[in-house]
């Protein structure tokens, strides 16, 4: 964990997080709705989002392949308990704010301390988990269209239950199939600075600035 947000992150833990483990997997043991398109499905190569170049740009380290890649993530209720902390954690400590309002600019993607909107929730929480050790090639930053149709982004995880989401507009960790939204391209585990179309293919799609 990292040093900045180390001290915050250890007052996470809590009676609902411990509720939600309990939840998910009973959930799981009853083949409830993971058993509904639990793993997304990999359409071919997609264009990054101009803003995670720019991201990769600055921040070369956090983009850099993996020598050995991780694939599905083993969930426990150990592991489940550590994403559902670190997303309630930053969607407490984060207040919500566009980039525009925020650094003057539509687009704009860097690790929050305060204020962000919708990739910079991702960036913190990916970073947050790869500094406890999680593999990079597991914890994918993913573009979605909103119930309004409007772009948005959530980290996903891959796991042997089924592809899980973190997402700023929801405390619970879920099954993406479980979302409302419309998935469209994420990274790829291969590479973090390439990325996938996991939906309807739509080039266009970018982050909106809004969320």
């Amino acid at each position: 964990m990292s040093s900045v947000f180390g001290a915050k992150y250890s007052k996470a833990v809590s009676a609902v997080a411990a509720a939600m483990v309990a939840f998910f997997f009973l959930g799981c043991s009853e083949a409830s709705a993971l058993d509904n398109s639990p793993r997304m499905k990999i359409l071919g190569a997609a264009r990054a989002p101009i803003g995670f170049v720019a991201f990769c740009s600055s921040h070369p380290a956090d983009c850099a392949r993996e020598t050995q890649q991780q694939g599905r993530v083993i969930l426990t209720a150990a592991t489940f308990s550590q994403l559902d902390q670190v997303n309630r954690w930053a969607n407490t400590q984060i207040q919500p704010v566009t980039d525009q309002e925020f650094y003057g600019t539509p687009e704009y993607w860097t690790y929050p301390t305060t204020k962000g909107d919708c990739e910079d929730y991702v960036l913190l929480k990916r970073k947050l988990l790869m500094d406890a050790g999680w593999s990079e090639s597991s914890l994918l930053i993913t573009v979605v269209r909103d119930e309004k149709g409007a772009g948005h982004a959530v980290l996903t995880v891959p796991t042997d239950q089924g592809d899980l989401v973190l997402d700023n507009q929801r405390e619970d960790v879920v099954v993406w199939s479980q979302t409302p939204y419309q998935y469209v391209k994420r990274q790829s585990q291969t590479d973090p600075k390439l990325w996938v179309f996991v939906g309807p293919v739509d080039s266009n799609t970018g982050v909106a600035s809004t969320r």
